[in-house]
């Protein structure tokens, strides 16, 4: 081999038994049933070790997503309000404002009553100009929807509330009085949400109405 330096040349000779192919054998060297089988522990202590803790991220990633879905729904249905002047009303714990559309004649007044949406497929807008821009393209669905775990929508047209349910317990807007009130989120007890202004979310419209009602 013929090495240069500073425009001087010098030979190199490698003994002949140093091969590079020696050399990648000697570093890929095969393990023994041994080392297999020790590398087989140690893998199983890390992954025993950290499965848990994946588990955890996991979980507060999902929570993390109810939080901004039911904030997303929350910003939405204030929009909404501030265009139509009221919310729209709840059936079987979801939003109905969409279609299809069913014209009813009241007292001589037209009204309509609106299909339920549904999460993760529909979108909240206004179904009377199809070119004004949703206030939600799509409504979010709880990330375990295919386990059956929904979100809950209830209103009366003047309030709302909106609820989720929290896998981890220790998250700040979990809350055991909302437990109590057994509102199911889909096969979950929903245990957190947001509602309109003071509404409170551990007592119904209704009786919160009665209840301010009754001070006047």
């Amino acid at each position: 081999m013929i090495y240069q330096e500073n425009n001087q040349r010098f030979a190199l000779s490698i003994p002949p038994r140093i091969k590079i192919r020696g050399i990648l054998e000697t570093v890929m060297k095969p393990f023994s049933q041994q080392e297999k089988y020790a590398l087989a522990i140690i893998l199983g202590v890390i992954i025993i070790v950290s499965a848990p803790n994946f588990a955890v991220s996991l979980r507060r990633s999902r929570d993390a997503q109810r939080k901004a879905d039911i904030g997303s729904v929350y910003s939405a249905l204030n929009e909404f309000q501030a265009d139509f002047g009221s919310f729209p009303l709840s059936e079987d714990g979801r939003i109905a404002a969409c279609e299809p559309v069913v014209k009813k004649v009241v007292n001589g007044l037209e009204t309509f009553d609106f299909s339920p949406c549904a999460w993760g497929k529909d979108s909240l807008k206004d179904l009377s100009d199809p070119t004004y821009p949703p206030y939600l393209k799509t409504l979010p669905q709880d990330p375990y929807s295919g386990r059956g775990v929904n979100y809950y929508y209830l209103s009366n047209g003047s309030r709302y509330q909106i609820y989720g349910s929290l896998e981890g317990k220790s998250e700040d807007e979990y809350d055991e009085k909302i437990i109590k009130r057994q509102l199911p989120c889909g096969n979950k007890i929903c245990n957190f949400g947001k509602a309109f202004g003071k509404t409170p979310l551990d007592k119904s419209i209704e009786e919160y109405e009665n209840e301010i009602n009754a001070k006047k």
